[in-house]
């Protein structure tokens, strides 16, 4: 049995039996990672001393697929993190239950699921990442077509599109822009394949592709903006840049599950999460930019108010994404993985 599945058994043995102390658990399924989800699980418990936040650290897709299997027979409580795409297909095969919690009115129209199914309660976004010690940043990418240049072949790490939410928008936002230029996605798949001709390696996790990359077994990357964030603090000799061009800016949601153990105290969570103080906590602590509109810029910490300064929002068909990322995704795992050296001397550019 995988490690994942062993940490899976265990919560869902642990929930069925309840706390020994008489708390009661609340299970999170999650793609944020331990210092967001420490940070939230002590800040949340500490003003609901009754109730025991146990999470499962995984990819977006990873959070899906789980909470898909598992329907029939929920384990989870709360859906914690991921793309706004993620949680529509989520909705649309019934796996969320409504509920709009206090903060609903705080976030933008756009960043409410149909039905109260998922809120957005932060924004991130696709960067270009380079090793600092490596690549100046004076010769780091500055857009997304900078990604092709010959120099930069076999020397850029991606995140493996199909666990991750981040790597997922950021190919759909091409196919998407494809569609909305020339009518079809041929140009933006010709132009994934491209990228694949440049690409070393695929990783399967985050933990690695830093790895790769602090080590210089790769250069350059396409990351998510707080992991990065992380990096830079933590030491490590990464930097990043936005796009010129513009961004995909993800809508990092939440919902319930339908059929959750633990409903009420779902909801509780669920509230906490999109407070002001769950925002700004999570913004100080943990590189989370809010997805209330009513936080004055003033109230953000430094790093937040230079990101919103800095990050271009790419326009976007976010209806045309939601509908058609999973079958894009497939498409690419089928054609385009791998087969981009074919493609390698195409000219012309997207």
């Amino acid at each position: 049995m995988s490690g994942l599945l062993r940490a899976g058994a265990v919560l869902a043995l642990l929930a069925g039996l309840g706390c020994a102390d008489g708390r009661v658990p609340l299970t999170v399924y999650s793609p944020h990672g331990r210092d967001l989800l420490l940070l939230m699980e002590k800040s949340f418990e500490a003003r609901h001393p009754r109730i025991d936040v146990r999470w499962l650290d995984m990819g977006s897709q990873d959070v899906y697929d789980r909470v898909r299997s598992e329907a029939v027979n929920p384990q989870a409580d709360v859906w914690y993190g991921g793309p706004r795409a993620i949680f529509a297909r989520g909705a649309a095969d019934g796996l969320l239950a409504p509920y709009r919690p206090a903060w609903a009115g705080a976030v933008p129209p756009e960043s409410r699921g149909a039905q109260d199914l998922y809120f957005g309660a932060y924004r991130t976004a696709p960067v270009l990442a380079f090793n600092s010690a490596a690549v100046p940043a004076a010769a780091a990418p500055r857009d997304w077509d900078d990604l092709l240049d010959p120099r930069w072949k076999g020397k850029l790490l991606i995140r493996d599109p199909l666990a991750s939410g981040t790597m997922r928008t950021l190919f759909a936002m091409v196919l998407a822009r494809s569609v909305a230029e020339t009518g079809s996605t041929d140009r933006g798949f010709a132009w994934l394949r491209r990228l694949d001709a440049q690409t070393k390696e695929y990783l399967q996790n985050p933990a690695l592709l830093m790895q790769k990359l602090d080590r210089r077994e790769g250069l350059i990357t396409v990351w998510e903006l707080t992991d990065m964030l992380w990096q830079k603090q933590r030491g490590a000799p990464l930097d990043y840049r936005f796009p010129a061009s513009g961004t995909p800016v993800i809508d990092d949601s939440i919902g319930l599950v339908k059929g959750a153990p633990h409903p009420a105290e779902a909801r509780l969570f669920i509230d906490f999460v999109g407070s002001v103080e769950g925002q700004l906590l999570a913004a100080r602590d943990a590189f989370r930019l809010p997805a209330r509109s009513d936080l004055p810029a003033e109230r953000l910490p430094a790093w937040a108010q230079q990101v919103l300064r800095s990050m271009v929002p790419a326009r976007l068909d976010w209806r045309l994404v939601e509908g058609h990322e999973q079958e894009w995704m497939i498409a690419w795992d089928r054609s385009v993985r791998g087969h981009g050296g074919a493609a390698a001397a195409a000219p012309g550019r997207r």
